[in-house]
């Protein structure tokens, strides 16, 4: 039995390195990029990023997300990440899943069924609001993704309560990390349709009061040795 779960888990392994050897196909609304790429890997995306996206559960744990508070994450995906929130889930009042990618959400739609208050939306993270101020926002590795990102997070400010909380995980460009080092990994994630910039960091924390920063690097799968740099912010709404 062992066997035969590993030789899944290859095959799941094996369509998400196609999609990301083939590489995001050009042309189109941003909407029909992220199906063209997602669309196919939707059902294999969680198993793989796994091991890729580091950082997740810590940033969802840093969220005050107290009994009866509303928290938006953008770019949510498949909606994996909510259940880092783990035992507090219950107890929120609203967790809305943003994501423009229709293949992604409906994992998230099949994931939370039974949840009385996760609620997937097929919106544009630029320009989607709930219709009440929430309590925080996250983006996990979406920033990257989304071409007009400032937007992105002034759309997130603007849904923030008064001293809210915007928290972001992601990969990213410093200064310190070498002109080769950058240039290798922005032609790398570029390929997939993730745009790193160095501009991300600096602009949320010229943007909001910063609880923490941590940069950090990560592995990456089946690249033995090879560290990718990232970082954990949250920040609190200025007033």
């Amino acid at each position: 039995m062992t066997g035969r779960f590993a030789s899944m888990g290859l095959l799941s392994d094996a369509r998400v390195l196609f999609a990301l050897a083939r590489g995001a196909v050009p042309g189109g609304t941003h909407a029909d990029r992220l199906a063209r790429f997602y669309g196919p890997q939707a059902n294999d995306y969680d198993r793989f990023r796994e091991r890729l996206l580091s950082g997740r559960r810590e940033l969802v744990e840093s969220m005050p997300a107290r009994r009866g508070a509303s928290i938006v994450e953008l770019g949510g995906g498949t909606g994996r990440n909510v259940e880092f929130f783990a035992d507090r889930l219950p107890q929120l009042e609203n967790v809305y899943v943003v994501d423009l990618c229709e293949a992604l959400l409906d994992v998230a739609k099949r994931r939370f069924r039974d949840a009385r208050n996760v609620r997937p939306v097929l919106a544009d993270a630029t320009t989607w609001r709930p219709s009440a101020p929430v309590d925080c926002v996250y983006l996990s590795y979406a920033l990257t993704m989304i071409p007009d990102w400032r937007a992105a997070v002034e759309n997130a400010l603007a849904m923030l309560k008064p001293e809210g909380v915007l928290g972001v995980v992601d990969f990213h460009l410093a200064p310190g990390h070498g002109w080769l080092a950058r240039t290798f990994w922005r032609h790398w994630f570029a390929h997939d349709g993730v745009m790193l910039s160095a501009e991300h960091l600096p602009y949320l924390r010229t943007r909001l009061r910063t609880v923490t920063l941590e940069e950090r690097r990560a592995s990456v799968p089946y690249l033995p040795g090879l560290t990718v740099p990232y970082y954990l912010f949250v920040g609190r709404r200025q007033p």
